[in-house]
């Protein structure tokens, strides 16, 4: 009767914890919004994570790190030119000032989900963690998309 009852007792706070994930998650002063991952081809070794970070204190948040239940990796990316061409590179911090946001996006910022666990389909979640310089950490799920 116990197992039954942990079960349903896990199955509930799941449900409730996955209503509203991918529209708004917020800690004390960062709210996540807008959260998606592109599905990807079967097979494909990397994926991507788009979302939008709000800052709402009066001081710079500063993302370190990031992981993902779907990859063995998760790391923050941007662009560069170099000889002309654009090129991504890994970065070590992405800034959210004070009172602002960063958009992690296609063609800039965004999140790399590398060395993928499973394909990526519509309609599937991927949990993600965010890790600021602070210690902090902002737990989301963001919904995965069909291919645009």
């Amino acid at each position: 009767m116990n197992w039954i009852k942990a079960r349903l007792i896990a199955l509930f706070v799941a449900c409730l914890v996955s209503a509203g994930a991918g529209a708004q998650v917020a800690s004390d002063s960062i709210t996540v919004t807008d959260a998606y991952v592109p599905a990807t081809p079967p097979g494909a070794p990397n994926g991507v994570a788009f979302m939008t970070l709000r800052n709402h204190s009066g001081t710079d948040s500063i993302l370190v790190a990031a992981n993902s239940s779907v990859s063995k990796v998760a790391e923050l990316h941007g662009h560069e030119s170099h000889q002309g061409m654009m090129r991504m590179r890994r970065v070590a911090q992405v800034v959210v000032p004070a009172g602002g946001m960063v958009k992690l996006e296609s063609g800039g910022l965004h999140m790399m989900l590398i060395g993928l666990q499973q394909d990526l389909r519509p309609h599937n979640r991927v949990a993600i963690g965010l890790v600021f310089s602070d210690g902090s950490e902002l737990h989301i799920e963001a919904p995965v998309h069909g291919l645009r």
